[in-house]
């Protein structure tokens, strides 16, 4: 007897249970993303128009990544809806490409020991959803194809047009330090923004003017009046050198600080001469004083975060959304405990997690719970997580997990079908039985891991010329017991998951 078989029976088209991972689900995707919640929905999701953080604690499979896809799926729901008041959302689920750059600033000594994580600070956090943010921004602007970050974050001509000039600078010394596209040439896609921005730079070059005027001069002078025996004098070319003076003083003071940029800015992947000449096309003037990541604090990320946050609020946008996920995953971590702890705990910062107009969505895994109850009074001073809507434990009940899985089952109905997970199941399968089992199966993942099983065990057990329609009490309590068994000892680490 074959799975399909049974569910047409049913009344339902396709297995509602076979994806496992909600990045991959369509299920989940196409129906239950604006319907199936868990329970602690509204305390982390919140209010789009006062953005606030919220940090949930999950095992595996309890639904982190789903919540995730909700967030940034009710968010793009509002943005729509709410063109003037629109928040402004930064997915911080790869963490790969950062650490790769973090790592190879690091001395061998420190890679090969394993302390890279140990090096990251909330600077290089600050430095990575910046770099997150204006890439996704300027890809807008300049109406790339396929522009990076969730959608409904268009920005319109006329918004554009009504940046000041301080902001259209602040925009440009942003893209300078922070743009990580890898479409183009970072110095030609610069001179792109720089020209939809209509930001002027020939009075920058003002220093090299003076030194061609005073070359040619010297020249013309030598050549016009056929003074050609002070070609043998050192004056001449005194003269010229020093015409050329403030150009090299000013070429000598911005080479420095994009060193400085770019080795502090260590998830970046700037090379110092094309950082160089994009501040090198700010003058005297429009910089001076300007907030620049060279320096091994936090203090410049917020001032620069504050001017990303001016000129998103002019383009349309009230607040940021930071949504952290997948801490577990990068290969320099490996689902470690110790190095999610390294590259997390920098982050539990109030300044940062409570900075006006900023909220964070940190989905973190259930491991990390357990070393909160270790640390001392100055990290609950610094962190204040009981002002971050913090969820303990994103647990489920059997009942939440029978609505997710009748939920799940209405899904996949076929047209002009109503069935019920009920209806898969011998009467002699109460409603209640089935909702004290599904609580032994803790989260979403397990759950359908069971349903799929419970599936296959039930057909393989008969056959196509003497199919039964309903899955008998014994069938689900054999297979329940022999999948919590083989679940605990995953638990307990004797066997792969």
């Amino acid at each position: 007897m074959k799975i399909q078989q049974l569910l047409e029976y049913n009344g339902i088209t396709s297995n509602p249970f076979a994806d496992e991972d909600a990045q991959t689900d369509p299920v989940f995707k196409d129906h239950c993303i604006d319907s199936a919640y868990h329970p602690t929905w509204d305390k982390i999701y919140g209010n789009p128009a006062e953005p606030a953080t919220s940090v949930v604690f999950g095992e595996k499979g309890s639904g982190k990544t789903a919540l995730r896809l909700q967030i940034v799926r009710h968010l793009g729901q509002h943005n729509r809806s709410h063109m003037r008041e629109r928040v402004y959302v930064i997915e911080y689920d790869d963490f790969n490409p950062f650490l790769d750059r973090f790592a190879d600033r690091l001395s061998a000594r420190k890679r090969q020991s394993g302390r890279v994580l140990s090096e990251w600070k909330l600077w290089d956090h600050m430095d990575a959803i910046l770099s997150l943010g204006v890439t996704s921004l300027i890809d807008r602007i300049l109406e790339v194809q396929q522009p990076t970050g969730p959608l409904a974050a268009e920005v319109p001509e006329t918004r554009l047009k009504q940046l000041d000039k301080h902001q259209v600078r602040d925009l440009l010394l942003l893209a300078a330090c922070y743009d990580q596209s890898m479409a183009e040439t970072l110095k030609s896609r610069w001179n792109r923004l720089r020209r939809k921005l209509r930001f002027r730079t020939w009075r920058q070059s003002a220093t090299k003017a003076l030194g061609s005027l005073v070359t040619l001069t010297v020249a013309g002078v030598i050549i016009y009046g056929q003074n050609w025996q002070w070609l043998n004098q050192p004056w001449p070319y005194a003269i010229a050198a020093a015409g050329w003076l403030p150009a090299l003083v000013r070429l000598w003071r911005w080479h420095w600080r994009a060193v400085a940029v770019v080795r502090q800015v260590r998830v970046g992947n700037r090379e110092v001469g094309a950082l160089r000449q994009m501040l090198g096309a700010f003058s005297a003037n429009q910089i001076s004083g300007q907030p620049l990541p060279c320096k091994e604090r936090t203090d410049d990320r917020y001032e620069l975060l504050l001017k990303f946050q001016g000129g998103l609020r002019t383009l349309g946008f009230t607040g940021i959304v930071v949504v952290v996920d997948r801490v577990d995953e990068p290969h320099l971590i490996n689902g470690s405990a110790e190095q999610m702890r390294a590259l997390v705990w920098s982050m539990l910062d109030n300044k940062l997690l409570k900075h006006p107009g900023l909220g964070f969505k940190l989905m973190l895994p259930i491991e990390l719970a357990l070393y909160l109850e270790r640390e001392d009074r100055d990290f609950y001073q610094r962190a204040r997580l009981d002002k971050q809507n913090m969820v303990p434990s994103l647990e489920w009940t059997g009942e939440a997990l029978y609505d997710l899985a009748s939920a799940r089952v209405k899904a996949c109905a076929a047209p002009g079908m109503s069935p019920k997970l009920g209806d898969l199941f011998d009467e002699s399968l109460s409603e209640q039985r089935l909702i004290d089992a599904l609580l032994t199966l803790r989260v979403p993942r397990h759950l359908f891991k069971f349903m799929y099983r419970l599936f296959v065990a039930h057909c393989n057990a008969h056959t196509d010329d003497h199919p039964v329609w309903k899955i008998s009490s014994e069938t689900f309590e054999s297979t329940l017991a022999l999948y919590n068994r083989d679940q605990d000892a995953v638990d307990r680490g004797v066997k792969a998951g």
